[in-house]
């Protein structure tokens, strides 16, 4: 008797797909958590670096949408070619500044490639795995992506003690641009071999698109109650965030080389437990893990905040539980949004997601840095810590599909249009 051959949860195409993330982001992700010690090294106060960081998040607010319908309408490959063109083109004023508001430039550009790039990277994953599987395939796409902040972060930290920012950088930039190549040569394959002809960007397909976004937003379901608690989660992660590189080197006495380690076992923590983080999702239902990842990150946070000194080896440990904790949660929340949308919707809906950028919480990070310098150092953190913890209450009741959200693939799969992707 013949035995059906089990398909690989990760397709060749998903596994060349996540090499270019993995070039690009190493780049990213070596100078991304050193990017207010750089702004402290261009002179930058507490204050302003909070403004920096209020203000690069005005681009993002304005394209995270946009970029998730350009990837709906184009498809995920060429929306991806697109963005990391802009990519390549953000480090040279990211290089080349000699003053910190010249950064900003640097953020704008690169925000244009996060917005393209950012919700294609889950709708392209979401759209080659079977939706029992949906949670484990994000949970090893996952675990394979955050070796780039295993070896990012103390390879950044180390250029930047030993050569300075700017050679760093440049070295980021190279990895990035090797990641460009490796898009451009998927996305013209892509073209060649699309079965479905794709739309054309035009202000009809927006207005179809986002009248769709609408109606799930404002439906009062699952879609409403995700955006209004990770709206919350949102602001208050902008109060803290950009500041904690700035709190290990001035508070913790942490070098730049260990910040780089820190960080590494942060990703080192995430990339274990991303594998049985999907596994939870798809046997127990997301809710269970999107909860245990915000009581995880929410401990790590007042771990860190209470270092007696002397005892650098716990940011080790508080990195580790925030690590844990975003590892168990990614996978689920990926999952729990992708089933959530149609197939058509996803770029967008991951667009609106993956950065959960608004109006509400664009003040966030200057507000963080008043929160710095007015009350403590420690109050910012201490305060996402709280919410973190708070929202696990409407994550645990309101985070469950439908009975019938099985069907939202189905229905979207019978959609006039669709977007053409390599299978």
């Amino acid at each position: 008797m013949e035995t059906l051959k089990k398909k690989p949860l990760l397709s060749g195409l998903l596994i060349l797909f996540l090499t270019a993330m993995i070039f690009a982001n190493i780049g990213g992700s070596m100078y991304g958590s050193l990017m207010p010690l750089y702004l402290k090294d261009l002179d930058a106060s507490i204050t302003q670096i909070g403004l920096f960081f209020t203000l690069s998040q005005i681009v993002p607010l304005l394209l995270q949408i946009l970029g998730g319908w350009v990837s709906d309408t184009l498809g995920r490959l060429r929306a991806i070619a697109i963005g990391s063109v802009f990519g390549v083109i953000g480090f040279i004023p990211l290089i080349l500044a000699d003053t910190w508001q010249w950064l900003l430039l640097a953020v704008a550009i690169g925000a244009v490639a996060r917005s393209l790039v950012g919700p294609s990277f889950d709708a392209f994953i979401a759209e080659h795995s079977s939706e029992e599987n949906r949670g484990k395939v994000f949970g090893i796409s996952q675990a394979i992506f955050m070796i780039v902040s295993v070896i990012g972060p103390p390879l950044g930290g180390w250029m930047a003690g030993a050569y300075g920012f700017k050679l760093m950088l440049l070295a980021a930039g190279i990895f990035y641009f090797i990641a460009m190549i490796m898009r451009l040569s998927m996305a013209r394959e892509a073209a060649k071999n699309a079965t479905t002809k794709t739309e054309k960007l035009s202000f009809s397909s927006l207005k179809v698109n986002l009248v769709s976004m609408a109606t799930l937003i404002f439906s009062g379901g699952l879609i409403t109650w995700m955006l209004v608690t990770d709206g919350l989660r949102d602001i208050s992660f902008q109060f803290s965030e950009n500041l904690f590189p700035v709190y290990m080197q001035e508070i913790g006495g942490l070098s730049l080389q260990q910040i780089g380690w820190v960080m590494s076992f942060f990703g080192m923590a995430m990339m274990l437990t991303t594998i049985p983080g999907g596994w939870l999702s798809d046997k127990a239902g997301e809710r269970v893990g999107i909860a245990l990842g915000m009581i995880l990150m929410s401990s790590a946070l007042f771990v860190l905040v209470n270092i007696p000194a002397g005892s650098q080896w716990m940011y080790y440990l508080g990195w580790g539980l925030a690590g844990m904790g975003a590892g168990v949660s990614a996978p689920a929340y990926q999952s729990l949004i992708s089933k959530a949308v149609p197939q058509k919707n996803r770029g967008m809906a991951f667009g609106l997601f993956s950065t959960s950028l608004g109006v509400i919480s664009l003040p966030a990070p200057w507000i963080g840095a008043q929160m710095w310098d007015r009350v403590g150092p420690t109050f910012p953190f201490t305060v996402t810590a709280i919410v973190l913890l708070i929202s696990v209450i409407p994550i645990w009741i309101k985070f469950k599909l439908p009975k019938d959200g099985e069907k939202v693939e189905e229905q979207s799969a019978s959609e006039e249009v669709v977007p053409a992707v390599v299978g």
